[in-house]
């Protein structure tokens, strides 16, 4: 009852926490980019009121590429110089341009909650940049609600985790809170009853730079962070990272950050119809994920190529695989929830039966029973069930048309025909928690998922095609649009279809070379470097000017 009870007293406030979203857009200066590559188109001119643009794009400046453990820094033309200044607002281009360079290491506070892996994610991402970029730095993340919230914001971690597995619910809850009305009750009843708290919070870290990567964590924290620079004399700056891809919620858009980043034209777009933050603040990137994304991509190049496919199948060794196999890789999330296992099987059924050779890496996160289960599992027996299933299935077919036509005397006679063409030699690789991520999805052929924005940003870096399971209603809905429109993968539900489709990818290397150039075509692997770059560069700004 008190769980129910929370869950209502948070729709009518407003405060519904969104996993992340993922921002894909591309940079002029990267290696393997198209002028008009990424979600987002490459730059943006917008009028800025007063008679002049202000230069909003993927590319304000000449961004750093960063490799292993170092980042080196390409040349900087006047141009993109003045572009990134007459981009920044409130900080005067000439204190800007003489603080490029600079390099002082920062204290920087993350504001998230553990609603869905993908906040924290990203904020790691960037955390991990600023250690490389600004060395001496620290990074911490703080809960503001968890710690220092009244009912029902102190729930919501937990509110979270039980909507999410009751998909239904959390669609009306979503759609519910996606309103203004409830984002104007929400803002002022978390200042009335957290603000104190949160101040003192926020003052007892003595932060550099204040970053959001949660939809929940702008307004209130904002408004508290504004008060703490008058008190304390000094800007500190506050920056929001929008860890969505094709929707976000309109607790997002803050019109007095100092910029907010944005995954895409449509978020952008979304950005400026809620009337929220201005354009001069807005900034088309990338969703931030983990740096090892942007070595792999810097050695993968074009999967397609010769170079691409000799470095895709030396990964595949080092990873204890047959070179030479097609490799799909099955994901769950770091709980291995969904219907991985029902995959599995029809996955490996169909591709024996249509003799395709290929390797199946299941990763299956904290799901230990399931990776055990998988070790032991008789996928012979497995083969039968299937076939079985299936026979099944297409009598009931069959007699459900027989039933309709009776009417008419148009009878057919059932005919059942075992589809195998051949018998694929498949095998299965369970695995638990997995660190070397980028590795395996550079190995990997196909990606089979849900459709988690970082899940896809993480693929469409390295040109890996994508079959989405599944997806959160509300948020993640976008998601699916995106992939599909931009072409690097589809969207199926029932496991069947899911081996089916993937199957016939593996026989079509011409449509998996258009698929893989395609999400190539989408990602940025820098886009954590980008952010940070552009936020490391203002907040130095501010710190010499807050000296002065």
């Amino acid at each position: 009852m008190r769980r129910i009870s929370s869950l209502w007293l948070s729709i009518l406030l407003g405060l519904i926490p969104t996993e992340s979203g993922v921002a894909l857009a591309s940079s002029s200066n990267n290696k393997f980019r198209s002028a008009g590559r990424g979600f987002a188109s490459n730059s943006h001119i917008f009028d800025n009121g007063s008679g002049g643009s202000n230069v909003i794009g993927n590319s304000i400046f000449d961004f750093a590429i960063s490799r292993g453990g170092a980042t080196k820094s390409k040349s900087r033309s006047d141009t993109s110089t003045q572009a990134f200044a007459t981009n920044t607002a409130g900080i005067d281009a000439s204190i800007l341009e003489g603080s490029l360079e600079e390099k002082r290491p920062l204290k920087v506070l993350f504001l998230s909650s553990d609603t869905g892996g993908g906040h924290r994610a990203s904020a790691e991402a960037l955390g991990k940049q600023f250690l490389i970029q600004y060395p001496g730095s620290t990074y911490e993340l703080a809960d503001l609600w968890t710690d220092h919230g009244v009912l029902p914001y102190r729930t919501l971690v937990n509110t979270y985790k039980h909507m999410s597995a009751h998909p239904l619910q959390w669609k009306i809850f979503y759609h519910l809170s996606n309103t203004k009305l409830n984002e104007v009750c929400a803002n002022l009843h978390s200042k009335l009853t957290c603000g104190r708290r949160i101040k003192d919070r926020l003052e007892s870290h003595d932060p550099d730079v204040i970053i959001s990567v949660h939809p929940t964590m702008n307004h209130t924290p904002l408004v508290k962070t504004q008060q703490l620079s008058k008190e304390l004399g000094k800007h500190i700056p506050f920056f929001t990272v929008v860890t969505d891809l094709g929707s976000g919620h309109c607790m997002w858009f803050e019109k007095n950050v100092d910029k907010l980043y944005v995954a895409s034209d449509r978020l952008y777009k979304l950005a400026r119809r809620r009337g929220g933050t201005p354009p001069e603040r807005l900034v088309l990137t990338g969703l931030p994920i983990r740096h090892g994304f942007a070595v792999q991509a810097e050695q993968l190049g074009d999967r397609t190529s010769p170079q691409g496919k000799d470095y895709q199948r030396t990964m595949k060794v080092e990873l204890g695989m047959d070179g030479d196999k097609p490799m799909v890789l099955v994901m769950g999330g770091g709980e291995g929830v969904g219907s991985l296992s029902d995959i599995v099987n029809e996955l490996y059924a169909e591709l024996y039966q249509q003799g395709v050779d290929a390797t199946i890496c299941v990763v299956c996160g904290r799901n230990e029973k399931l990776k055990e289960d998988l070790l032991t599992r008789d996928f012979n027996q497995v083969v039968q069930d299937v076939k079985s299933k299936r026979r099944t299935g297409r009598k009931r077919r069959f007699l459900s048309r027989i039933f309709r036509r009776k009417a008419k005397g148009d009878l057919e006679e059932m005919v059942l025909t075992d589809d195998s063409t051949g018998r694929g030699q498949i095998t299965v690789v369970p695995l638990g928690f997995v660190s070397k991520v980028p590795e395996y999805m550079v190995a990997a052929d196909i990606l089979v998922s849900k459709a988690g924005p970082g899940t896809i940003a993480e693929a469409a870096s390295v040109g890996l095609p994508v079959m989405m399971t599944s997806f959160l209603p509300g948020q993640e809905a976008g998601n699916v649009e995106v992939v599909l429109e931009k072409g690097f993968g589809a969207y199926k539900h029932r496991p069947a279809e899911i081996a089916n489709v993937v199957t016939s990818w593996l026989q079509n290397d011409e449509l998996m070379a258009s698929m893989s150039k395609a999400a190539l075509a989408a990602g940025n692997p820098y886009a954590a470097d980008e952010i940070v770059r552009d936020i490391g560069q203002q907040t130095v700004a501010w710190m010499n000017l807050n000296e002065k």
